[in-house]
């Protein structure tokens, strides 16, 4: 584990697994390569948030954590504020789990803030590879899966709640969580981008999930933090139009991951991600 600045120093039993199973999720990435992140920063800034991998991996002292997606977001911050109430709603969800019960409860949207967070995660773990995706409705529409287990060996929402403490977590368009950053900040960029980046498809799917245009106001924001003292590590497609568009302004690395995404074990492939450091 790297440590400097306000990293804390934990041993293997103090780590945190992310309770959110996320698509483009880096667990791989801090399983693997953390000897890639800076080793001295004293402030975190996660402008995709997602599952929060690399935060759990990492759990700084002082964090900047968002995303658009309000539900997440929501979901972190009622996490922080009572993880208790947490924990002893989902295991209500566990007892109850059920397909009726799933569908049910996933055309039912609680108004707290305890009950969206707890909706969410009981969604996340039982429907179809914990994907989020809503309607033109913006009403979660994910069939359920074949995962029955709502309550984890790994939870521990408590500890989570307590290093979530050392954190601003804000819903908000990742360019403003990026304008923030300045000298002695660590920028951890993982903007969304589809598994089967390096096919020739990659510009048109992504921009039903983030476009090309997104991209370059990504990269342009990259290049401001970085000019402003930054350190900033980006992952995404390893496609030539985006190494093209990072050209110049960091070292360019290619690392290996397996897609994770297909419903079968046999059609998950080792593909390749790009690795952007400003440093």
């Amino acid at each position: 584990m790297n440590s400097g600045g306000t990293l804390s120093n934990f041993s293997a039993g103090d780590q945190v697994v992310p309770f959110l199973k996320w698509a483009g999720g880096k667990r791989w990435f801090t399983s693997r390569y953390l000897d890639m992140v800076p080793t001295r920063y004293k402030r975190y800034i996660e402008p995709f948030l997602g599952s929060g991998a690399m935060f759990f991996a990492l759990q700084p002292k002082k964090a900047i954590l968002s995303d658009i997606n309000s539900d997440l977001i929501d979901c972190f911050q009622a996490i922080c504020e009572d993880p208790e109430s947490i924990t002893k709603k989902l295991l209500k969800h566990h007892n109850a789990h059920s397909k009726d019960y799933f569908y049910h409860t996933r055309s039912s949207k609680p108004t707290d803030s305890i009950g969206r967070a707890v909706w969410l995660i009981y969604l996340n773990r039982t429907c179809w590879n914990g994907l989020y995706r809503v309607n033109k409705s913006n009403e979660f529409n994910v069939p359920i899966g074949s995962k029955n287990s709502v309550v984890l060996s790994t939870d521990n929402f408590a500890k989570i709640g307590r290093l979530l403490l050392n954190a601003e977590i804000i819903c908000r368009d990742f360019e403003e969580s990026m304008e923030a950053a300045g000298p002695e900040d660590f920028v951890f960029v993982d903007p969304p981008y589809t598994v089967n980046h390096n096919l020739n498809g990659f510009l048109k799917y992504n921009d039903k999930i983030f476009s090309w245009t997104d991209q370059i106001r990504l990269r342009d924001a990259v290049e401001r933090a970085s000019s402003r003292g930054a350190q900033v590590l980006v992952t995404n497609a390893n496609h030539i139009s985006v190494r093209e568009i990072y050209s110049g302004i960091g070292r360019l690395d290619v690392v290996n991951r397996s897609s994770v995404l297909a419903a079968n074990a046999v059609h998950r492939i080792q593909t390749e991600e790009l690795v952007v450091r400003t440093w």
